[in-house]
């Protein structure tokens, strides 16, 4: 039976009190990955987790393909950026989400929320603003009438008479109380049951959280003349990652609880974050961070001579509502064991729905608009709104590189081991493969390989030394931080001239034919990345051109994928910083010195001779022809890479698969009901704060979280295979309508506030 394994990478929009839908929709993302799991281990399944369960038996009983779900990148802003880092750390720590629904039932509402010092004392505080608030609640057709039952109407009057009452031109809610208040949940999940962690060994987490820097940070930018100008950039993306590979940890729950509150600090409704308010949260709980000098490194831009704990963070929706760009970059240097379904999934609470609203009706939306919703429209709604367009069409061009790449080494192949043949002679598949073999024959087909490429050479090997020097100059500025704009500069410029100096420029040899000696010798002592990219191809033809013809799990396929890991892992070992961190060289050094110091400490010669023995050890204990093939792939690697790296433009893909992307949001799951956000959500209402006015409403987005969740993720899991092993419609409608109902029974105790909304509901499922 094939394996393959489907990979989310979610982005996660801002909704504000929408917060509380997308916690259903990550909650059930959750829950899905943690099925997946549990079927994988054999483990007993129950409620929506035992549907999930069933979805996957069903694939595999008719495509004969385990398929593996999970989530390892997420990158969200605002509200979408509280709930992917929840979700991550359960992802990396095995940690459950139950715990979080309580408190999103119970504390996201404004009472809580309002800050001590902004609640009306008494029902005289600001008597004054009562008609203002009467007025808004009893005026012909008011929302509360329209969306709101006669047994929570009570519960919203009152407290948006408070919400109205609470201080003017000052944010109502407290920073310092929202602080708390994300502490609390991490609690809670700390306290709460945990299980197995949810990716696989080796497999990173990464966590991208956008914020915005109110008063921006100087960032170089280069120019004809002047040479060097700077100018205030105010996107701010924290990165947090899980990765058992390098030691780091999604473990600083100080510095995820800034994050949080600082990405939700919605414009006038909380108070801007910095990180003195964490400081005193944490002074009064008595809890240390330890890690908060490394948070500011990492995380916060250098500011001159200010003190970075001063630095004025603000929502990260107000310029990066959708943050697909990191978690696009966070695709490099992924492992990858098996075939990959890479799935980009952004979660948008309401596509059909402004999040700010102070426009004219719709029937008057053809007029200009007024001078208010002018100035509004221009500084929070638009830059909010803001399309994908542009990410959408990168991942498809980064998909369609992918293709021709795919379609490139497909065609090549039977030339490819032609040549390898050729250059090996008969006795190339009699002698059993040793360290001393597969040295003598690497080399020997790296130099063929450029030989014949001819002219072709040339613009690859450029290419690869400019990937070499642009990593080594990266690596330079993160060891040895630069001390100003144009000093940042240096160490590409200087590391050019040394290469020059080397006789790199002239990377071809004599008449144009492979590569010249020193080249030879640079990209054996530098080049990790054709390295890396060798040992990925390799992983990838025992998937396609060796299990894919087996019927069911053979230890020696996965004694050779281990074998082939292992050796990975000693080359991205030697690509992290930590390899390198305690080098000891002078802050004067050249950048000869640098070249030479890291070379050394990297030591590939030795690294090569540790990977040839285990990648040898592996290819001798396969069938004669199973071996045969991964030699081919093996030896065979630098002519698919002189073809295959230049139209990559540089970057080697680690996921050769091409990206598909798809929505999860109420517009897009209409398996129960149609009419978007409108039609379902209460937290729509009031600007998009409707939810935090009332529990039913927080019981109602919750509930619909889950539920459209359940519909777009079956979907999207089921849309993993195609063909005549998919799964038919009827089919699908059966397990959606089984998961509907075990969401229902699982939340009907907790959500008492819409039972009627529950029994509506089971109605229409059937």
């Amino acid at each position: 039976m094939r394996e393959k394994e489907l990979r989310f990478a979610l982005i996660c929009y801002g909704g504000i009190s929408l917060a509380v839908y997308m916690h259903g929709i990550t909650k059930e993302v959750w829950r899905l990955a943690a099925a997946s799991r549990a079927f994988h281990d054999g483990a007993p399944l129950t409620g929506a987790g035992a549907v999930y369960g069933d979805l996957l038996a069903a694939i595999a009983a008719r495509s004969n393909v385990q398929l593996r779900v999970l989530a390892d990148i997420v990158a969200g802003a605002s509200a979408g950026g509280i709930n992917g880092i929840f979700l991550a750390r359960a992802l990396a720590t095995g940690q459950s989400l139950d715990p979080l629904t309580d408190l999103w039932l119970d504390s996201a509402d404004v009472d809580r929320l309002i800050d001590p010092d902004a609640r009306p004392l008494s029902a005289a505080t600001k008597f004054w603003a009562v008609p203002i608030a009467g007025w808004m609640m009893k005026k012909r057709g008011n929302a509360i009438d329209r969306t709101v039952g006669e047994g929570a109407q009570h519960e919203v009057r009152a407290k948006l008479s408070r919400f109205v009452r609470a201080r003017w031109f000052e944010p109502p809610f407290g920073g310092e109380t929202f602080t708390n208040l994300l502490f609390d949940a991490f609690d809670a999940m700390d306290a709460g049951p945990r299980g197995p962690v949810l990716v696989p060994g080796g497999q990173p987490v990464d966590l991208f959280v956008s914020v915005t820097d109110f008063a921006g940070h100087s960032v170089p930018l280069a120019l004809n003349s002047p040479a060097r100008v700077t100018e205030d950039e105010h996107r701010l993306m924290l990165h947090f990652r899980e990765d058992s590979r390098t030691g780091a940890r999604l473990d600083d729950v100080p510095g995820l609880v800034g994050a949080a509150r600082a990405t939700a600090s919605f414009p006038g409704a909380f108070p801007p974050f910095t990180l003195r308010e964490l400081d005193r949260v944490l002074g009064a709980r008595q809890v240390a961070w330890p890690g908060r000098e490394a948070f500011i490194r990492t995380q916060l831009p250098a500011g001159g001579e200010s003190d970075p704990a001063d630095r004025v963070l603000i929502d990260g929706s107000v310029l990066a509502n959708a943050p697909f760009r990191p978690a696009i970059a966070a695709l490099k240097q992924r492992p990858a064991r098996r075939e990959i379904d890479r799935r980009f999934v952004y979660i948008d609470p309401k596509p059909d729905y402004r999040s700010i609203s102070f426009g004219k009706p719709a029937a008057e939306e053809a007029q200009l608009p007024g001078f208010l919703p002018t100035i509004l429209g221009a500084l929070s709604e638009i830059p909010r709104e803001q399309p994908i367009r542009e990410n959408v069409e990168a991942i498809e061009g980064m998909s369609r590189r992918i293709r021709r790449m795919q379609h490139i080494v497909d065609a090549m192949k039977v030339e490819v081991e032609e040549q390898v043949a050729a250059l090996f002679g008969t006795t190339f598949f009699l002698d059993t493969p040793t360290v001393a073999r597969l040295e003598k024959w690497r080399a020997k087909a790296q130099d063929q390989a450029s030989a014949r490429a001819g002219f072709a050479y040339a613009p690859y090997g450029h290419l690869k030394l400019s990937a070499v020097i642009e990593e080594l100059a990266s690596l330079i500025d993160r060891l040895l931080p630069p001390e100003g704009a144009v000093h940042q500069a240096n160490p590409r410029l200087a590391l050019w001239d040394e290469a020059r100096a080397r006789g790199l420029d002239r990377i071809s040899g004599k008449r144009g034919a492979g590569a010249s000696g020193d080249a030879i010798v640079f990209f054996r002592t530098h080049d990790l990345g054709f390295r890396i990219r060798r040992l990925r191809f390799l992983a990838r033809e025992l998937d396609t051109a060796v299990e894919a013809t087996r019927d069911g799990r053979d230890p020696v396929c996965e004694d050779m994928r281990e074998a082939i890991f292992t050796a990975l892992g000693l080359y991205l070992d030697r690509q992290g910083d930590s390899w390198l961190a305690d080098l000891d060289l002078p802050a004067d050094a050249g950048p000869g010195d640098w070249i030479d110091a890291i070379a050394a400490r990297r030591d590939l010669r030795a690294v090569d001779s540790e990977a040839d023995a285990l990648i040898a050890a592996g290819l001798s204990a396969m069938p004669k022809d199973d071996r045969r093939t991964l030699l081919l792939a093996y030896l065979g690697y630098p002519f698919y890479d002189i073809a295959t790296l230049p139209l990559l433009q540089g970057e080697g893909f680690d996921e050769f698969d091409p990206i598909k992307i798809d929505r999860i949001s109420p517009s897009d799951a209409t398996a129960i009901r149609i009419g978007g956000a409108a039609a379902m959500l209460k937290g729509v209402e009031f600007n998009s704060f409707g939810a935090f006015f009332s529990r039913a409403y927080r019981e109602n987005d919750y509930l619909w979280g889950r539920l459209h969740g359940a519909d777009r993720l079956i979907d999207i899991v089921a849309s993993s295979v195609t063909g005549d092993g998919a799964l038919a419609g009827e089919e699908l409608k059966a397990i959606k309508r089984r998961a509907f109902h075990a969401i229902l029974d699982e939340e009907e105790e907790r959500l008492p506030k819409v039972k009627a909304l529950i029994d509506e509901l089971r109605v229409e499922i059937g």
